[in-house]
């Protein structure tokens, strides 16, 4: 049931917010257990399947954090951890691991392909967090519902953003936050982000997809082709993942809880450095937080950080997706970063318009490597993008001005959030909220809303 759909926007989100309204009036303590059981409820609705297993693993990881606590264990603690990424591992990269073994050995082994459950990635990462911030001494004992709530709620189980226990465990503990404006800002985030998903990052999908997939059957791309490829998906990319953030955001609010960013406009980035910083930023925090970090960041000596950052942004390609191409366009960022590093080393710089233009351009080139479902499809992309294909299956003229369009939102105007904040409580903007609202559920209507790119990692 995702957020760009008729029945979550006409039945599951009026019910819940109605029967929530209810439950704080009339019960507020028991505001927490209803969130985790309407989060149970969204996503047995998305897919009943793995009910089962997002619950069990609550379970479980509360219950090693509980053991932990009484015992000091810490074995308890990497026991769960291993098992939780052994899990992601299970479903995830089986049959990825079983085809490099097979490739490097010829062992001929049956490649097995199970169903991946939705948000699997985000939720492991969030148990993860709970349980290295437990040893650290940095987050609080939850109980069970506010645990499932921190793992689970609905928003933001399928595609994050990513929090850390301390950013929610205040929010759930204290009374509900609401008033007019934090509801108004709710719903002008969830249009905004509809907006954003339908009209542009769907509208651009259309373009983008033939293209894509006639490289992947062994076409050839010409320049145009792959321009519009590799443009139009950097675009189709920026406004699918931060149209999901801004709905999660608004829809958060809406129960009173207020999630962390994950854009601050990416493509106005200066450098790698300040792109990652921009770029869905809560996972940026974790894998410097949960990886770089521990790895040695810093702190070892420049050898020791070239080639932490090297392997958290490899590690980060992969927990994208089960590819060599994810752990390349992983790679490829963290030898950027190095690159980085070495250039500010060496007292360098560039104007900031050259750092945009550079940026943007490696960060499209690199997104290649991301949309491609193997190398070789990448390779006929770049090979069109310096103008050896000749292939034009297609290449539309209609790409170029929404593409335009999309570019210039992208890089000039405000976040949805900034915008959002800014325009309330100005009657005009609730207006025009409410007419770009009614457009999206007659576009969502016509059936032609596609899946979220995020919710297939």
């Amino acid at each position: 049931m995702p957020f760009n759909s008729l029945p979550f926007l006409l039945l599951f989100l009026p019910v819940a917010l109605g029967l929530h309204a209810l439950c704080v009036a009339r019960r507020p303590g028991w505001r927490v257990p209803w969130l985790a059981l309407l989060s149970f409820a969204f996503y047995g609705w998305w897919d009943l399947r793995f009910v089962p297993l997002l619950a069990g693993s609550i379970a479980f990881n509360w219950l090693a954090g509980e053991i932990w606590r009484r015992t000091g264990r810490a074995g308890i603690l990497t026991s769960a951890i291993v098992l939780d990424l052994g899990l992601l591992g299970l479903f995830k990269y089986l049959g990825f691991f079983a085809a490099l073994v097979d490739a490097a050995t010829g062992a001929d082994l049956p490649l097995v392909a199970l169903a991946l459950p939705l948000g699997i990635s985000f939720f492991t990462f969030q148990h993860v967090a709970y349980l290295v911030d437990l040893r650290r001494g940095t987050a609080e004992r939850m109980t069970l519902p506010e645990y499932a709530v921190y793992v689970a709620f609905f928003p933001r189980v399928i595609a994050g953003p990513l929090v850390q226990p301390s950013e929610l465990l205040g929010q759930l503990r204290g009374p509900e936050a609401t008033s007019a404006d934090r509801a108004a800002c709710g719903v002008t985030l969830l249009t905004a982000g509809l907006a954003k998903k339908v009209f542009l990052g769907d509208g651009l999908g259309s373009f983008v997809d033939p293209v894509w997939a006639a490289a992947a059957a062994g076409g050839q791309p010409g320049f145009a082709a792959a321009t519009q490829a590799t443009l139009g998906y950097a675009l189709q990319l920026y406004f699918d993942f931060s149209g999901y953030t801004d709905m999660a955001l608004g829809l958060a609010l809406l129960f009173g809880i207020s999630l962390p960013d994950n854009f601050r406009a990416p493509y106005r980035a200066a450098s790698i450095q300040d792109f990652w910083r921009r770029w869905h930023i809560t996972l940026s925090a974790f894998l410097r937080d949960y990886l770089y970090i521990p790895f040695g960041g810093s702190r070892h000596g420049l050898p020791r950080q070239l080639l932490a950052l090297l392997a958290t942004m490899a590690l980060g390609g992969l927990w994208h997706g089960a590819g060599l191409t994810f752990v390349a366009w992983g790679a490829a960022h963290g030898l950027a970063l190095g690159l980085h590093v070495l250039w500010r080393r060496a007292g360098l710089a560039l104007p900031e318009a050259a750092g945009v233009v550079a940026t943007f351009t490696f960060v499209c080139l690199a997104w290649v490597l991301f949309r491609a479902p193997d190398f070789a499809t990448a390779l006929a992309v770049y090979r069109g993008l310096l103008g050896l294909g000749t292939d034009t299956t297609g290449v539309a003229a209609a790409f170029w001005p929404l593409a335009a369009g999309a570019a210039v939102l992208a890089v000039l105007g405000p976040t949805a959030r900034e915008a959002a904040e800014r325009l309330i409580p100005q009657g005009w903007a609730a207006a025009a909220t409410a007419l770009v609202l009614a457009l999206v559920l007659l576009q969502v209507g016509n059936d032609a809303n596609q899946a979220f790119i995020y919710a297939r990692f």
